[in-house]
């Protein structure tokens, strides 16, 4: 048997475990990435696009921290387009269409020229373990050819690969994604060590030959201008000046529902073979047929695969169906009469974690050193694989070095609302992330998360010091021009009210601030510009900030306000060795509950299903008197 060495171990180059590992080798630890074939680093084996709705918050997250998804995106970047434009700037997220092929080539790239990390292609089959000061800790990982690699650390960042088996009509066989080998071993090696696992599932749609395709018959969907970039690192300048490739849009047709509800019987779905648990959010298009019964017809989306290839993705029509019924179903569709399908689309089943097992930092409770990231802690979605994947490559560097981890609260950003969520909740399904999610999304939105967490991404020694300095001019210029809109004063003239009125607002009679008119809903920063003389010229995200800082204060002021309150009950800490039973008036489910997901403090106990306020205010009673007792002990 060979050993080896390394401080770091991260197991899956997929989204996930490329964040870690970057992140734990810009943090200066020595570090291993494993995939099981290196031509799969990087891939997207569902959508090739990034960001969405809440998605494009922790893409901007990412990038804040220091991680690398949202630079490689704009660098593949074919289309862009903001999402939910038509509401409030909580909601507006950014979403592009990626060149699949080039984002992994960028992304195999940037790991193999990282200092401190080597790319190996290899399957991990087994978590070697120690016991060290009273716990179970890891001290190595095994490949599948025998050699070890002793390791303080490791991350499983595996993705759908464990144990995975492809469905196709009623055909099933072992497969990871794109035809991949699954990892076999793995999955048994964690139950030995106590890990629950649970069985889920996801899909894909068929992709289909773009000549095929009679695009006459489609409505053409362009990409917005001006673009703004998911990375601090990207030139906006360069990326506005490339030309966007368009998408289309079809609906399914009146037999395009009939030959899914006719064959209903022949997908794996609804034939009995899939066991694992599938996507709400993101559902195949039989379970949409069976569950919106009512509607006549379904929204798809036609995307580009890349600039090298014909193949286009066919958005919103994953089915498990067999190929007949598949062919049937895709010439169907308008402007599909004569199309040919390049790949069949098909449902995955794999193995994940159940993710309560979990610390806020991403490891296991039971098996010091353990971390998990990405689909392998039961999400859905490349973008929330990178963030926890960030996250868990961290805090693995920063245990390495001895300092304390970083465990981001649900009022600092997407990333930690996913990871309370995972932690604290559970999940019964693949979590995907929205913006309904959050209590504080007026706070949370993508234009200020590097306001949010630059600071973190600093401290943590991830943001370089050229980024960081950059970072800390913008959010100057920023407080400068909010500064300078408040004082600003509009004084009564028939150039003003004519302008006013032109845009339905109100005249004006006596001298107004211009943050007041910017406040007002039908008028904004830019088309009041005619009205300030002295306007600083700026960069484009400085403008869209302070405008958004003025236009929601009050609202943010309040949502400042419930933060500083729920912070109250995140700093009363739980003692890590607390025993529930003994503490009098705690309910049995609550007692279980607790025992189970072992909050470290009050608000996070406060989440947890089945834990009611009685039990908070028990909780509260018992800190209290314990605080008591120690301060009576020390007289």
């Amino acid at each position: 048997m060979t050993q080896y060495k390394t401080s770091v171990a991260v197991i899956g180059a997929g989204h996930a475990g490329i964040e870690a590992a970057l992140a734990s080798a810009r943090m200066g630890i020595d570090t291993v990435l494993f995939t099981m074939n290196l031509d799969a680093v990087g891939n997207m084996p569902c959508n090739p696009s990034i960001g969405g709705t809440a998605k494009g918050h922790l893409v901007f997250e990412i990038d804040a921290l220091g991680g690398e998804m949202g630079y490689a995106a704009d660098r593949v970047t074919m289309q862009s387009r903001t999402l939910n434009l038509g509401k409030g700037a909580a909601v507006h997220s950014k979403r592009v269409q990626a060149d699949r092929a080039l984002y992994k080539t960028l992304m195999k790239q940037t790991v193999e020229k990282q200092e401190n990390l080597r790319l190996i292609q290899a399957e991990i089959v087994r978590i070697g373990v120690t016991e060290k000061d009273g716990k179970t800790a890891v001290s190595y990982v095994e490949t599948s050819l025998g050699d070890r690699y002793e390791t303080e650390k490791a991350v499983i960042a595996s993705g759908t690969y464990l144990e995975s088996a492809v469905f196709v009509g009623d055909k099933t066989f072992s497969s990871g994604p794109d035809g991949m080998l699954p990892s076999k071993g793995l999955s048994a090696s964690l139950s030995e060590l106590g890990i629950e696992l649970l069985r889920f599932k996801t899909g894909t749609p068929a992709r289909i030959s773009k000549r095929s395709i009679d695009f006459t018959k489609t409505e053409i969907q362009a990409g917005e201008t001006p673009v703004t970039p998911f990375s601090s690192r990207t030139d906006e300048a360069e990326l506005n000046g490339r030309e966007q490739t368009p998408c289309h849009m079809i609906y399914t047709s009146p037999e395009t529902l009939k030959i899914i509800k006719d064959n209903l019987g022949r997908s794996a779905m609804y034939s009995g073979n899939i066991v694992g648990t599938g996507p709400r959010y993101c559902p195949s298009i039989e379970t949409k047929v069976v569950r919106f019964a009512d509607k006549e017809r379904h929204q798809l989306f036609i995307e580009p695969c890349g600039a090298s290839t014909d193949e286009m993705y066919l958005q919103g029509f994953s089915t498990s169906m067999p190929t007949d019924v598949q062919q049937d179903m895709v010439h169907s569709l308008p402007g599909f009469e004569n199309a040919e399908i390049m790949r069949y689309a098909y449902a995955i089943e794999y193995d994940c974690a159940e993710p309560t097992q979990m610390f806020p930092t991403l490891e296991f409770k039971k098996v010091s050193g353990l971390y998990g990231a990405g689909q392998f802690n039961g999400t859905s979605g490349y973008e929330e694989a990178a963030a926890q994947g960030l996250v868990a490559g961290i805090n693995a560097a920063l245990a390495v070095k001895g300092e304390e981890p970083m465990i981001l609260p649900r009022s600092s950003s997407y990333i930690g609302t996913l990871i309370d969520d995972l932690v604290t909740k559970g999940t019964n399904e693949p979590y995907r992330i929205m913006t309904s999610r959050s209590e504080y999304r007026l706070l949370l939105r993508q234009d200020n998360a590097d306001l949010r967490l630059s600071d973190i991404g600093r401290r943590v020694g991830l943001l370089p010091e050229d980024r960081y300095l950059a970072f800390c001019e913008k959010r100057k210029a920023i407080e400068a021009e909010t500064a300078r809109l408040h004082d600003v004063i509009v004084a009564p003239s028939e150039e003003v009210n004519q302008l006013l009125e032109s845009l339905n607002s109100a005249p004006i009679s006596t001298g107004i601030r211009l943050s007041e008119l910017i406040r007002r809903p039908e008028l904004g920063y830019d088309v009041l510009s005619p009205l300030d003389k002295d306007r600083p010229a700026l960069p484009r995200a400085v403008r869209v900030t302070a405008e958004i800082g003025i236009k929601y204060e009050g609202y943010i002021r309040r949502e400042e306000e419930e933060v500083a309150r729920r912070k109250k009950l995140e700093d009363k800490l739980l003692p890590a060795g607390i025993d529930y039973r003994s503490i009098p008036g705690l309910r049995l489910e609550s007692i279980e509950k607790l025992e189970k997901i072992r909050p470290l403090n009050i608000g996070q106990a406060s989440r947890i299903s089945g834990v009611n306020p009685a039990d908070v205010s028990v909780l509260l009673i018992y800190l209290d008197s314990q605080k008591r007792r120690k301060a009576a002990e020390n007289k």
